[in-house]
Protein backbone atom coordinates (compact mmCIF):
# COMPACT_ATOMS: atom_id res chain seq x y z
CA UNK A 1 0.00 0.00 0.00
CA UNK A 2 1.26 3.48 -0.96
CA UNK A 3 2.50 5.22 2.35
CA UNK A 4 0.69 8.75 1.65
CA UNK A 5 -2.79 6.84 1.47
CA UNK A 6 -1.92 4.11 5.02
CA UNK A 7 -3.35 5.50 7.98
CA UNK A 8 -1.51 5.03 11.05
CA UNK A 9 -3.51 6.72 13.43
CA UNK A 10 -5.04 4.16 16.26
CA UNK A 11 -8.45 2.71 15.09
CA UNK A 12 -10.09 4.58 17.45
CA UNK A 13 -8.38 8.03 16.96
CA UNK A 14 -8.95 7.58 13.20
CA UNK A 15 -12.86 6.53 13.67
CA UNK A 16 -13.34 10.05 15.09
CA UNK A 17 -11.15 12.06 12.97
CA UNK A 18 -13.02 10.60 10.14
CA UNK A 19 -16.90 11.28 11.59
CA UNK A 20 -15.11 14.97 12.27
CA UNK A 21 -14.34 15.39 8.50
CA UNK A 22 -17.52 14.41 7.81
CA UNK A 23 -19.39 16.60 9.66
CA UNK A 24 -17.24 19.59 8.57
CA UNK A 25 -18.07 18.56 5.24
CA UNK A 26 -22.04 18.44 5.62
CA UNK A 27 -21.91 22.35 7.00
CA UNK A 28 -25.38 23.51 4.92
CA UNK A 29 -25.05 27.40 6.00
CA UNK A 30 -22.01 27.62 8.21
CA UNK A 31 -19.06 27.04 5.64
CA UNK A 32 -17.41 29.63 5.85
CA UNK A 33 -16.70 29.13 9.55
CA UNK A 34 -14.15 26.48 8.52
CA UNK A 35 -12.39 29.02 5.61
CA UNK A 36 -10.46 31.33 7.60
CA UNK A 37 -6.60 30.38 7.99
CA UNK A 38 -7.43 28.55 11.51
CA UNK A 39 -10.17 26.80 10.16
CA UNK A 40 -8.06 25.98 7.23
CA UNK A 41 -5.25 24.55 9.20
CA UNK A 42 -7.72 23.28 11.44
CA UNK A 43 -8.74 20.61 8.39
CA UNK A 44 -5.52 20.22 7.16
CA UNK A 45 -4.21 18.49 10.53
CA UNK A 46 -7.48 16.42 10.54
CA UNK A 47 -5.97 15.14 7.04
CA UNK A 48 -2.27 14.63 8.14
CA UNK A 49 -3.10 12.67 11.71
CA UNK A 50 -5.42 10.33 9.58
CA UNK A 51 -3.03 10.25 6.61
CA UNK A 52 0.66 10.19 8.07
CA UNK A 53 3.78 9.93 6.04
CA UNK A 54 6.51 7.61 6.86
CA UNK A 55 8.12 9.85 9.44
CA UNK A 56 5.14 12.18 10.33
CA UNK A 57 7.18 15.40 9.16
CA UNK A 58 4.03 16.43 6.88
CA UNK A 59 1.53 15.87 10.43
CA UNK A 60 4.27 17.45 12.53
CA UNK A 61 4.18 20.69 10.27
CA UNK A 62 0.31 20.63 9.68
CA UNK A 63 0.12 20.89 13.69
CA UNK A 64 2.69 23.71 13.71
CA UNK A 65 0.35 25.60 11.16
CA UNK A 66 -1.92 25.40 13.44
CA UNK A 67 -0.79 26.36 16.28
CA UNK A 68 0.86 29.23 14.43
CA UNK A 69 -2.67 30.47 12.78
CA UNK A 70 -4.06 30.56 16.51
CA UNK A 71 -1.25 32.19 18.02
CA UNK A 72 -1.29 34.58 15.18
CA UNK A 73 -5.31 35.72 16.13
CA UNK A 74 -4.35 35.49 20.00
CA UNK A 75 -7.57 32.68 20.34
CA UNK A 76 -8.03 29.55 21.46
CA UNK A 77 -9.60 26.78 19.02
CA UNK A 78 -13.26 26.71 20.67
CA UNK A 79 -12.94 30.56 21.15
CA UNK A 80 -12.53 31.05 17.43
CA UNK A 81 -15.19 28.76 16.14
CA UNK A 82 -17.66 31.03 18.05
CA UNK A 83 -16.43 34.79 17.52
CA UNK A 84 -16.84 33.11 13.62
CA UNK A 85 -20.50 32.05 14.19
CA UNK A 86 -21.03 35.28 15.59
CA UNK A 87 -19.74 36.90 12.49
CA UNK A 88 -20.47 34.44 9.71
CA UNK A 89 -22.61 35.78 7.23
CA UNK A 90 -25.20 33.64 5.40
CA UNK A 91 -28.65 33.48 4.29
CA UNK A 92 -30.02 32.86 7.89
CA UNK A 93 -27.19 35.79 9.61
CA UNK A 94 -28.97 38.30 6.89
CA UNK A 95 -32.22 37.14 7.46
CA UNK A 96 -32.34 37.18 11.20
CA UNK A 97 -31.11 39.99 11.89
CA UNK A 98 -33.99 42.04 9.66
CA UNK A 99 -36.86 39.76 10.57
CA UNK A 100 -38.59 38.78 13.40
CA UNK A 101 -37.38 34.82 14.81
CA UNK A 102 -41.17 33.72 14.34
CA UNK A 103 -41.21 35.06 10.02
CA UNK A 104 -38.00 32.55 9.38
CA UNK A 105 -38.16 29.88 6.52
CA UNK A 106 -38.77 26.23 8.78
CA UNK A 107 -36.24 25.04 6.61
CA UNK A 108 -33.84 28.03 7.43
CA UNK A 109 -33.93 27.11 10.83
CA UNK A 110 -33.62 23.44 10.93
CA UNK A 111 -30.25 23.85 8.91
CA UNK A 112 -29.15 25.81 11.26
CA UNK A 113 -30.07 23.65 14.14
CA UNK A 114 -28.10 21.02 11.85
CA UNK A 115 -24.52 23.18 11.55
CA UNK A 116 -24.58 23.83 15.32
CA UNK A 117 -24.99 20.48 16.27
CA UNK A 118 -21.94 19.83 13.51
CA UNK A 119 -19.90 22.88 14.77
CA UNK A 120 -20.39 21.95 18.22
CA UNK A 121 -18.34 18.59 17.40
CA UNK A 122 -15.54 20.57 16.52
CA UNK A 123 -15.38 22.77 19.03
CA UNK A 124 -15.50 19.62 21.68
CA UNK A 125 -12.29 18.86 19.30
CA UNK A 126 -10.17 20.55 22.25
CA UNK A 127 -6.42 21.92 21.09
CA UNK A 128 -5.09 19.02 23.51
CA UNK A 129 -6.81 16.30 21.85
CA UNK A 130 -5.17 17.44 18.72
CA UNK A 131 -1.81 17.62 20.20
CA UNK A 132 -2.17 14.14 21.71
CA UNK A 133 -3.18 12.56 18.21
CA UNK A 134 -0.18 14.34 16.92
CA UNK A 135 2.14 12.39 19.10
CA UNK A 136 0.71 8.65 19.07
CA UNK A 137 1.33 8.53 15.52
CA UNK A 138 4.46 10.80 15.50
CA UNK A 139 5.69 8.38 18.01
CA UNK A 140 6.80 11.58 20.22
CA UNK A 141 8.04 11.05 23.64
CA UNK A 142 6.13 14.36 24.82
CA UNK A 143 3.10 15.68 23.56
CA UNK A 144 3.44 19.12 21.12
CA UNK A 145 2.82 22.73 23.02
CA UNK A 146 -0.93 23.08 23.26
CA UNK A 147 -1.77 26.51 22.28
CA UNK A 148 -4.03 28.49 25.21
CA UNK A 149 -4.81 31.74 26.39
CA UNK A 150 -7.35 33.41 28.62
CA UNK A 151 -10.47 34.98 27.09
CA UNK A 152 -10.68 38.35 27.31
CA UNK A 153 -13.54 38.70 25.05
CA UNK A 154 -15.90 41.49 26.21
CA UNK A 155 -19.38 42.08 26.00
CA UNK A 156 -22.26 40.56 24.45
CA UNK A 157 -20.06 38.13 22.29
CA UNK A 158 -18.28 37.19 25.87
CA UNK A 159 -22.57 36.23 27.15
CA UNK A 160 -23.47 34.42 24.11
CA UNK A 161 -19.57 32.19 24.47
CA UNK A 162 -20.71 31.61 27.79
CA UNK A 163 -23.94 30.88 27.20
CA UNK A 164 -23.03 28.20 24.44
CA UNK A 165 -20.35 26.76 26.42
CA UNK A 166 -22.88 25.55 28.74
CA UNK A 167 -25.61 24.28 26.60
CA UNK A 168 -25.89 20.95 26.35
CA UNK A 169 -27.22 20.61 22.43
CA UNK A 170 -25.89 23.38 20.41
CA UNK A 171 -28.98 23.20 18.28
CA UNK A 172 -31.14 24.70 21.36
CA UNK A 173 -29.48 27.80 20.96
CA UNK A 174 -30.81 28.71 17.34
CA UNK A 175 -33.25 31.11 18.83
CA UNK A 176 -30.69 32.88 20.89
CA UNK A 177 -28.56 33.09 17.95
CA UNK A 178 -30.70 34.63 15.44
CA UNK A 179 -31.55 37.30 18.47
CA UNK A 180 -27.75 37.93 18.71
CA UNK A 181 -28.04 38.67 15.18
CA UNK A 182 -31.01 41.42 15.22
CA UNK A 183 -28.94 43.28 18.15
CA UNK A 184 -25.51 43.18 16.62
CA UNK A 185 -25.93 41.73 12.94
CA UNK A 186 -23.20 39.44 11.13
CA UNK A 187 -20.27 39.35 9.44
CA UNK A 188 -17.81 42.54 8.57
CA UNK A 189 -20.82 45.00 10.40
CA UNK A 190 -20.65 42.60 13.47
CA UNK A 191 -17.06 42.06 13.68
CA UNK A 192 -16.18 45.95 13.00
CA UNK A 193 -17.03 49.29 14.67
CA UNK A 194 -15.30 51.41 12.31
CA UNK A 195 -15.24 50.59 8.40
CA UNK A 196 -13.65 52.26 4.94
CA UNK A 197 -15.26 51.35 2.02
CA UNK A 198 -12.42 50.85 -0.60
CA UNK A 199 -12.10 49.94 -4.02
CA UNK A 200 -15.67 48.93 -4.25
CA UNK A 201 -15.94 47.16 -1.14
CA UNK A 202 -16.07 47.56 2.86
CA UNK A 203 -12.61 47.12 5.11
CA UNK A 204 -12.90 46.77 8.48
CA UNK A 205 -10.79 48.98 11.03
CA UNK A 206 -9.14 46.76 13.51
CA UNK A 207 -7.30 49.50 15.75
CA UNK A 208 -10.36 52.57 15.19
CA UNK A 209 -9.08 56.03 16.99
CA UNK A 210 -9.56 55.89 20.38
CA UNK A 211 -10.89 59.59 21.31
CA UNK A 212 -13.39 60.04 23.69
CA UNK A 213 -15.89 62.76 23.97
CA UNK A 214 -15.04 63.23 27.60
CA UNK A 215 -11.11 64.55 26.26
CA UNK A 216 -12.61 67.35 23.68
CA UNK A 217 -13.55 70.79 25.62
CA UNK A 218 -15.42 73.77 23.56
CA UNK A 219 -17.68 74.12 21.20
CA UNK A 220 -20.46 72.50 23.85
CA UNK A 221 -23.59 73.73 21.78
CA UNK A 222 -22.17 71.88 18.30
CA UNK A 223 -21.70 68.90 20.37
CA UNK A 224 -24.94 68.84 22.06
CA UNK A 225 -26.48 69.94 18.48
CA UNK A 226 -24.35 66.51 17.04
CA UNK A 227 -25.15 64.46 19.85
CA UNK A 228 -29.24 65.02 19.44
CA UNK A 229 -29.09 64.06 15.80
CA UNK A 230 -27.03 61.03 16.80
CA UNK A 231 -29.50 59.98 19.22
CA UNK A 232 -32.34 60.44 16.79
CA UNK A 233 -30.61 57.72 14.87
CA UNK A 234 -29.57 55.65 17.36
CA UNK A 235 -33.90 55.66 17.93
CA UNK A 236 -34.97 54.72 14.40
CA UNK A 237 -35.65 58.30 13.93
CA UNK A 238 -34.80 60.67 10.54
CA UNK A 239 -31.72 62.06 11.32
CA UNK A 240 -30.17 64.90 9.58
CA UNK A 241 -27.44 64.75 7.34
CA UNK A 242 -24.59 67.16 8.97
CA UNK A 243 -21.57 69.57 7.97
CA UNK A 244 -19.16 70.54 10.07
CA UNK A 245 -17.15 73.16 8.74
CA UNK A 246 -14.57 76.13 10.56
CA UNK A 247 -11.02 76.18 11.40
CA UNK A 248 -8.55 73.76 10.79
CA UNK A 249 -7.54 71.96 14.18
CA UNK A 250 -10.97 73.13 15.76
CA UNK A 251 -11.51 69.16 16.54
CA UNK A 252 -14.78 68.17 14.23
CA UNK A 253 -13.14 64.97 13.19
CA UNK A 254 -12.11 64.04 16.30
CA UNK A 255 -16.04 64.98 17.64
CA UNK A 256 -17.41 62.46 15.10
CA UNK A 257 -14.83 59.90 15.55
CA UNK A 258 -15.62 60.34 19.50
CA UNK A 259 -19.52 59.39 18.91
CA UNK A 260 -18.04 55.95 17.67
CA UNK A 261 -16.74 55.41 20.87
CA UNK A 262 -19.86 56.53 22.92
CA UNK A 263 -22.26 54.72 21.09
CA UNK A 264 -20.76 51.61 19.59
CA UNK A 265 -22.46 49.47 21.86
CA UNK A 266 -26.27 50.58 21.00
CA UNK A 267 -25.21 49.16 16.98
CA UNK A 268 -23.34 52.44 15.71
CA UNK A 269 -21.40 52.11 12.98
CA UNK A 270 -18.64 54.88 11.87
CA UNK A 271 -18.14 54.24 7.55
CA UNK A 272 -15.30 56.18 6.44
CA UNK A 273 -15.96 57.23 2.88
CA UNK A 274 -12.63 59.23 1.00
CA UNK A 275 -13.68 61.87 -1.11
CA UNK A 276 -12.35 60.09 -4.47
CA UNK A 277 -15.14 57.51 -3.54
CA UNK A 278 -18.01 59.75 -3.32
CA UNK A 279 -18.89 58.71 -6.54
CA UNK A 280 -19.70 55.20 -4.91
CA UNK A 281 -21.90 56.97 -2.72
CA UNK A 282 -25.67 55.71 -4.02
CA UNK A 283 -24.20 52.09 -3.70
CA UNK A 284 -23.09 52.34 -0.32
CA UNK A 285 -26.20 53.69 0.68
CA UNK A 286 -28.37 50.51 -0.63
CA UNK A 287 -25.66 48.66 0.47
CA UNK A 288 -26.45 49.31 3.69
CA UNK A 289 -30.23 49.82 3.35
CA UNK A 290 -31.86 47.35 5.81
CA UNK A 291 -29.04 46.38 7.52
CA UNK A 292 -29.13 46.39 11.77
CA UNK A 293 -27.20 48.46 12.63
CA UNK A 294 -27.33 52.38 12.42
CA UNK A 295 -24.28 54.04 10.28
CA UNK A 296 -22.70 57.14 10.32
CA UNK A 297 -20.77 57.80 6.72
CA UNK A 298 -17.89 59.84 7.45
CA UNK A 299 -16.44 62.60 4.91
CA UNK A 300 -13.79 64.46 5.93
CA UNK A 301 -12.05 67.75 4.95
CA UNK A 302 -14.70 68.22 2.15
CA UNK A 303 -14.81 70.19 -1.04
CA UNK A 304 -15.26 70.01 -4.58
CA UNK A 305 -13.94 71.03 -8.12
CA UNK A 306 -15.76 71.97 -11.11
CA UNK A 307 -18.29 69.54 -12.22
CA UNK A 308 -16.78 67.14 -9.84
CA UNK A 309 -18.45 63.70 -10.15
CA UNK A 310 -18.37 63.21 -6.14
CA UNK A 311 -20.26 66.10 -6.38
CA UNK A 312 -23.20 64.77 -8.09
CA UNK A 313 -23.44 61.53 -6.41
CA UNK A 314 -23.01 63.13 -2.87
CA UNK A 315 -26.28 65.41 -3.61
CA UNK A 316 -28.61 62.45 -4.64
CA UNK A 317 -27.74 60.94 -1.06
CA UNK A 318 -28.60 64.80 0.67
CA UNK A 319 -31.51 65.54 -1.55
CA UNK A 320 -32.76 61.93 -2.03
CA UNK A 321 -34.77 60.66 -5.51
CA UNK A 322 -37.30 58.62 -5.95
CA UNK A 323 -35.31 55.82 -4.00
CA UNK A 324 -36.68 56.33 -0.72
CA UNK A 325 -33.53 57.42 1.87
CA UNK A 326 -33.00 54.31 4.83
CA UNK A 327 -33.20 56.03 8.30
CA UNK A 328 -30.25 54.03 9.51
CA UNK A 329 -27.23 55.98 7.57
CA UNK A 330 -26.80 59.71 7.98
CA UNK A 331 -23.54 61.46 6.71
CA UNK A 332 -21.68 63.51 8.49
CA UNK A 333 -18.96 65.52 7.05
CA UNK A 334 -16.06 68.05 7.50
CA UNK A 335 -14.47 71.20 5.58
CA UNK A 336 -12.78 73.71 6.09
CA UNK A 337 -15.02 75.55 3.63
CA UNK A 338 -18.26 77.18 4.36
CA UNK A 339 -18.96 76.54 0.59
CA UNK A 340 -17.71 73.56 -0.54
CA UNK A 341 -17.38 73.84 -4.48
CA UNK A 342 -14.26 76.01 -5.27
CA UNK A 343 -15.12 79.00 -6.77
CA UNK A 344 -12.59 81.43 -9.00
CA UNK A 345 -13.83 84.92 -9.88
CA UNK A 346 -14.14 84.02 -13.59
CA UNK A 347 -16.71 82.00 -12.87
CA UNK A 348 -18.89 84.72 -11.80
CA UNK A 349 -21.30 85.60 -14.64
CA UNK A 350 -21.23 88.31 -16.92
CA UNK A 351 -23.58 89.68 -20.00
CA UNK A 352 -21.65 87.77 -22.85
CA UNK A 353 -22.20 86.11 -25.85
CA UNK A 354 -22.27 82.74 -26.21
CA UNK A 355 -22.59 81.99 -22.23
CA UNK A 356 -25.42 80.67 -20.31
CA UNK A 357 -28.39 82.76 -19.88
CA UNK A 358 -29.13 81.80 -16.36
CA UNK A 359 -25.26 81.66 -14.98
CA UNK A 360 -26.27 83.38 -11.59
CA UNK A 361 -28.87 80.54 -10.76
CA UNK A 362 -25.94 77.81 -11.41
CA UNK A 363 -23.68 79.88 -9.45
CA UNK A 364 -26.40 80.05 -6.29
CA UNK A 365 -26.24 76.32 -6.99
CA UNK A 366 -22.51 75.56 -6.26
CA UNK A 367 -22.59 78.25 -3.44
CA UNK A 368 -25.80 77.12 -1.29
CA UNK A 369 -24.64 73.46 -1.92
CA UNK A 370 -23.80 73.19 1.62
CA UNK A 371 -27.19 74.27 2.56
CA UNK A 372 -28.44 70.94 1.64
CA UNK A 373 -27.48 69.33 5.18
CA UNK A 374 -29.85 69.80 7.18
CA UNK A 375 -27.95 70.73 9.76
CA UNK A 376 -24.97 72.87 9.72
CA UNK A 377 -22.49 73.33 13.11
CA UNK A 378 -20.28 76.30 12.63
CA UNK A 379 -16.43 76.06 14.88
CA UNK A 380 -14.98 79.22 15.10
CA UNK A 381 -11.11 79.61 15.82
CA UNK A 382 -10.38 79.04 19.29
CA UNK A 383 -9.56 82.40 21.41
CA UNK A 384 -6.72 82.39 24.07
CA UNK A 385 -9.16 81.40 27.04
CA UNK A 386 -10.90 78.97 24.85
CA UNK A 387 -7.39 77.34 24.20
CA UNK A 388 -5.82 77.19 27.37
CA UNK A 389 -9.66 75.53 28.92
CA UNK A 390 -8.55 73.07 26.52
CA UNK A 391 -5.00 72.81 27.64
CA UNK A 392 -6.17 72.78 31.08
CA UNK A 393 -8.83 69.44 30.81
CA UNK A 394 -5.96 67.64 28.88
CA UNK A 395 -3.22 67.79 31.70
CA UNK A 396 -5.72 67.18 34.27
CA UNK A 397 -6.72 63.88 32.03
CA UNK A 398 -2.49 63.14 31.60
CA UNK A 399 -2.73 64.21 35.19
CA UNK A 400 0.43 66.19 34.85
CA UNK A 401 1.91 68.07 37.43
CA UNK A 402 2.54 71.99 36.81
CA UNK A 403 1.76 75.07 38.60
CA UNK A 404 -1.08 76.92 36.57
CA UNK A 405 1.72 79.99 35.90
CA UNK A 406 4.01 77.80 33.95
CA UNK A 407 1.70 75.84 32.35
CA UNK A 408 -0.11 78.98 30.80
CA UNK A 409 2.84 80.38 29.83
CA UNK A 410 4.10 77.43 27.90
CA UNK A 411 0.96 76.69 26.16
CA UNK A 412 0.73 80.08 24.77
CA UNK A 413 4.46 79.71 23.82
CA UNK A 414 3.71 76.71 22.09
CA UNK A 415 0.54 78.12 19.98
CA UNK A 416 2.73 80.66 18.88
CA UNK A 417 5.65 78.72 17.72
CA UNK A 418 3.28 76.56 16.20
CA UNK A 419 0.28 76.49 14.82
CA UNK A 420 -1.62 78.71 16.72
CA UNK A 421 -4.25 78.37 18.74
CA UNK A 422 -6.64 75.71 18.14
CA UNK A 423 -8.23 72.04 20.33
CA UNK A 424 -5.32 70.45 17.98
CA UNK A 425 -2.23 72.34 19.09
CA UNK A 426 -3.15 72.11 22.52
CA UNK A 427 -3.33 68.10 22.21
CA UNK A 428 -0.01 68.04 20.34
CA UNK A 429 1.24 70.47 23.36
CA UNK A 430 -0.05 68.00 26.03
CA UNK A 431 0.95 65.02 24.13
CA UNK A 432 4.62 66.79 24.28
CA UNK A 433 4.77 68.64 27.79
CA UNK A 434 3.66 64.87 29.14
CA UNK A 435 6.51 62.67 27.24
CA UNK A 436 9.14 65.89 28.05
CA UNK A 437 8.59 65.73 31.80
CA UNK A 438 8.35 61.69 31.69
CA UNK A 439 11.45 61.50 30.20
CA UNK A 440 13.14 64.49 32.22
CA UNK A 441 11.72 62.40 35.73
CA UNK A 442 13.17 58.89 34.33
CA UNK A 443 16.83 60.56 33.56
CA UNK A 444 16.69 62.36 37.05
CA UNK A 445 16.12 59.26 39.15
CA UNK A 446 19.19 57.28 37.16
CA UNK A 447 21.45 60.06 37.81
CA UNK A 448 19.90 59.92 41.81
CA UNK A 449 21.04 55.99 41.37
Amino acid sequence: MDNQAMPMASTSSYTKIQYLQRQAASLLLYQSVLQGEVGIAFLELLQAIRYTDTDARGCLQAYGNYFYALAARNQNWEDYLITQILFCENPFTRLAGVQEFEDLPPALITAVQHDLQVLQSLYECSSASLSEWVQNVAHMPISPVVWYKEQDLLGVETKFITYLQELDNWGDAVEELAAYYQQCGSGLFAEYRALRWQSGQFIGIKYSDPVKLSSLVGYESQKDALLKNTEFLLSGEMALHVLLYGSRGSGKSSLVKSLLNEYSERSLRLLEVAKSDLKDLPEIVEHLRGVSQKFIIFVDDLSFEEDDDAFKALKVVLEGNLTARPQNVVVYATSNRRHLIREFFVDRPAPKDNEEIHAWDTMQEKLSFSDRFGLTLTFEPANQKTYLKIVQHLVAQAEINITQEDLEFQALQWATRHNGRSGRTARQFVDFLKADLTIFHANKNISNT
